[in-house]
């Protein structure tokens, strides 16, 4: 179940808000979403739930032994690692490793071919997260192992997160208060996500879809970077709309979660777009793996190898597949480019026009590594998306592609950018006015969207 799904806009989320207002005590009201979110997940992964559970149940009960006995503290650090990792490696690398090894030593082991449970790898970084941060001592080990199954299991951000930390809403999960503004609140910008999702993400994913599968080999420059442009607006529009309506519906029920993109397509470096793109998962790294590495206190070649480490972690942790890894060590190798020199000449333009460009350049070649999981693909692709292969600057089919989908494109752009914050910090009545009717009309057309059309994926939910 998606979002952006019938079933969850007129039966899942009604049911449960229903359910949930008529009851004022907390206790019950956290139990109701608890029901509520392991329903959610069983009604796309019936078999998985277990799993999911079992990773909660065991870092539960390992928080506690790191609290309870200190002595072996380490010795359950180690074990929670080990099994979160070993979680992580069997459903959704194992098949990836043991293809590699068949491939290298032309050898013949059978694939496990094991189902990725939605969800995992957000499900088990939150579960690591909690049982690191009990034993830094940074929060206490909860003893109500229900608090711990509604943290990891709350259906907002269960699937496709953001990556919630356990210390940013421990307190909240006992004191929270709820209330008709904030649920007001939370459908807004709910409502925002889901015009982003469904008239930006799906109808810039059609373009991109279409022009993938169509003939590379006679393919023009200009159809090869529209193509690419339009993933690039169907990933950020996508993933960025399922943490807007995670955030929203985290607001409906009294939750505030950490916001996850701050508008990465204005970034004029890459460690720039960093601080910008999935937040909680580079915050993720940069807390738990890249400074226990040593960050950048120890020595600078040290720190260019901390880089190094986490970008790779970066790329593996988006998926089982070479391009991944491609993808995060592309991104970091320009980290550590910007930081031998690079970034100080970019800051040397003061039109940032250059800084800019350089950025999206980067970004956009590097979401089309991402996308592409056939590397004779991606490597025909790249061909004509950097060496103009085929000769061809611009054709009838760039152009016909370009007058069909201009306005997808165009208001994919204008979105990328924060004109929205600057209209709504005028804080005019009339602009209210304005957007609460638009907000509607916007509604109403993605439902008509979705109604009749077929094309809804959520991109992440591979990862």
């Amino acid at each position: 179940m998606v979002f952006s799904s019938l079933e969850f806009l007129f039966f899942f989320l009604p049911l449960v808000s229903i359910l949930y207002f008529l009851i004022r005590d907390l206790k019950i009201r956290n139990f109701i979403l608890i029901v509520s979110s392991v329903l959610f997940y069983a009604f796309g992964e019936p078999k998985a739930i277990l799993i999911m559970l079992m990773s909660i149940v065991l870092n539960y009960g390992l928080a506690l032994l790191i609290e309870k006995v200190s002595k072996f503290k380490k010795v359950f650090l180690f074990l929670a690692v080990v099994i979160n990792i070993g979680l992580l490696f069997i459903y959704k690398y194992a098949d990836f490793f043991i293809g590699s090894v068949n491939y290298v030593f032309k050898s013949n082991f059978s694939l496990l071919g094991l189902p990725l449970p939605i969800g995992i790898s957000f499900f088990t970084f939150q579960a690591m997260s909690y049982v690191i941060d009990v034993y830094r001592k940074d929060v206490k080990a909860q003893k109500k192992i229900l608090n711990i199954l509604l943290y990891i299991s709350f259906f907002p951000q269960l699937i496709a997160g953001p990556i919630v930390k356990y210390h940013d809403i421990e307190k909240q999960i006992d004191n929270r208060k709820t209330s008709f503004d904030g649920y007001c609140k939370g459908v807004h910008r709910f409502l925002i996500g889901l015009f982003k999702k469904v008239l930006i993400a799906n109808n810039v994913g059609l373009v991109w879809e279409n022009i993938l599968n169509s003939d590379i080999s006679s393919m023009s420059l200009t159809t090869a970077w529209i193509g690419a442009i339009c993933y690039s607006l169907q990933i950020y529009f996508d993933f960025s709309a399922y943490s807007d309506m995670a955030i929203g519906l985290g607001k409906m029920f009294g939750f505030d979660f950490l916001e996850n993109f701050n508008y990465p397509y204005i970034s004029k470096s890459i460690r720039e777009f960093w601080r910008r793109w999935h937040i909680s998962l580079s915050t993720w790294f940069k807390e738990y793996l890249y400074i226990p590495l040593g960050g950048n206190r120890i020595s600078e070649k040290r720190t260019y190898v901390n880089l190094f480490i986490v970008f790779l972690a970066t790329g593996l942790w988006h998926g089982a597949s070479w391009n991944f890894i491609i993808w995060g060590l592309w991104h970091g190798f320009f980290s550590i480019i910007e930081r031998l020199g690079l970034e100080k000449i970019l800051k040397k333009d003061k039109t940032t026009i250059l800084s800019r460009v350089y950025t999206l350049f980067v970004v956009v070649v590097g979401f089309t590594i991402f996308a592409i999981t056939d590397f004779n693909k991606l490597r025909e692709y790249i061909g004509v998306m950097i060496l103009n292969k085929n000769h061809l600057i611009l054709d009838k089919e760039a152009i016909f592609i370009f007058i069909n989908n201009y306005f997808y494109i165009l208001v994919g752009i204008v979105c990328s950018m924060p004109i929205y914050l600057k209209i709504k910090s005028f804080n005019k009545t009339y602009l209210k006015i304005i957007g609460f009717i638009m907000m509607i009309v916007c509604f109403i057309i993605s439902i008509a969207y979705l109604v009749s059309s077929s094309y809804n994926p959520f991109l992440y939910f591979r990862f």
